[in-house]
């Protein structure tokens, strides 16, 4: 790591230490599929997304935050170990610039010989628990308890479908290591209207933990890992046809709903100081889907499965109230895989030493408001597509639709 790392770590450690006793609490709020342009503070026109607009005017906006790849599983999974796809695994070889949910090389899954965030702060005391979507790998040595987490309620794969003759999804839903059925009997869903109460439940998965270890004494990792901007989505009674645009509208109306709750819940138990929340998605809107099934990459070109700005570049809000000077809009080139640096640091760790690690720590931009040098690769695959350095941009290789078909095969 860099030279002075480990100072700006314990520097770091001893303010939040001298601030409120204990390590910060870290949520990551990771939506699936939603684009930049879905967010009212980034600009969407109908401003149907109040509490996260307020999240960001009561902290960090992040314009220039990317995802590590953009598809759902390799994104995931850089997040969670710090590491580009082409490092951790995630990413195939049979085609050129192909990309893929599963990793050709390692049989399906993480491997053991990736070290994920919630293992790691284990070490500093942390209980953590994912909530939703998992996607990096079905069998049981690749489960969520296998690596770091305590507690899990959702899916391992993506979103609902098929369905039985009730309408009810045939997904497995797990809790914790039991798989509980192939559909919980609590959860309900339409695929023809699309009201599923999914997100309320695991909005209120979300609450119970918070308000469990809220005031425990011991920090906690939430990883709020949602899907119902994924395509079939879907949303309950209480949102369908509230928005202007359509069922993916209505489905953002209720995760803004329940990421207003949320922020409530921190706020009302007296541990929102000491709770470091960060906003953001795993790869930029399918552009491909059915009509309102897919949202918004404006102003931006593309969408999911392409390197163009709309694939990967995604929402990014900080949310630390004390901490964070409120307001604040940070130009700052981020990853998904700072996230993983971030936290640790936060959590007076350091990131191991072993491997390469791919994120940069954020806490000098957002404590001091200074600006790291960075750059950004673009991977389809194993093929590098892209760098962004500053304002520069250069594409090697570019694609024109958001599948794998290949029209266009230009070299600069």
């Amino acid at each position: 790591m860099f030279p002075a790392f480990s100072l700006v770590v314990l520097c770091f450690l001893g303010t939040v230490l001298a601030t409120n006793g204990t390590r910060p609490n870290i949520i990551l709020l990771l939506m699936d599929d939603m684009g930049w342009g879905d967010i009212g503070v980034f600009g969407e026109p109908s401003k149907e997304t109040p509490n996260i607009d307020q999240m960001a005017s009561e902290g960090i906006l992040f314009p220039d935050f990317y995802t590590a790849n953009p598809l759902c599983s390799p994104s995931r999974a850089s997040l969670l170990t710090g590491r580009l796809p082409i490092r951790n695994g995630f990413y195939t070889t049979n085609d050129h610039a192909r990309n893929a949910y599963t990793p050709q090389e390692i049989l399906g899954g993480i491997p053991d010989s990736e070290v994920l965030l919630p293992e790691l702060l284990k070490k500093a005391g942390y209980i953590n628990k994912i909530i939703g979507k998992w996607h990096l790998g079905h069998r049981r040595k690749y489960h969520p308890l296998s690596h770091g987490f305590d507690e899990w309620f959702g899916s391992p794969n993506c979103h609902f479908g098929p369905y039985d003759n009730v309408e009810r999804p045939n997904i497995p839903v797990y809790k914790d290591w039991e798989m509980i059925g192939r559909y919980y009997e609590d959860i309900y869903i339409n695929h023809k209207t699309g009201e599923s109460n999914l997100t309320q439940i695991y909005l209120q998965e979300a609450i119970k933990f918070i308000n469990k270890y809220g005031n425990s004494g011991q920090p906690f990792f939430m990883y709020w890992a949602i899907d119902a901007t994924h395509a079939p989505v879907y949303a309950s009674s209480s949102f369908l046809g509230t928005s202007r645009r359509g069922l993916y509208g209505d489905a953002v109306r209720e995760i803004d709903f329940s990421i207003g709750k949320i922020l409530d819940v921190l706020k009302t138990t007296g541990i929102a100081k000491d709770t470091f929340v960060f906003f953001t998605s795993d790869n930029g809107a399918a552009l491909i889907s059915a009509p309102n099934q897919g949202g918004s990459n404006s102003p931006f070109l593309c969408g999911k499965q392409t390197t163009f700005e709309g694939g990967m570049r995604v929402p990014g809000i900080a949310w630390w109230p004390g901490h964070l000077a409120a307001g604040r809009v940070s130009y700052q080139i981020a990853n998904v895989m700072d996230l993983f640096t971030t936290s640790l640091v936060l959590a007076g760790l350091d990131p191991p030493v072993d491997r390469e690690i791919d994120g940069i720590d954020l806490t000098p931009v957002i404590l001091d408001g200074k600006e790291i040098e960075r750059p950004i690769f673009y991977y389809r695959g194993n093929e590098l597509m892209a760098v962004r350095l500053g304002q520069y941009k250069a594409h090697y290789w570019t694609w024109s639709n958001s599948w794998e078909e290949l029209s266009q095969n230009i070299k600069y």
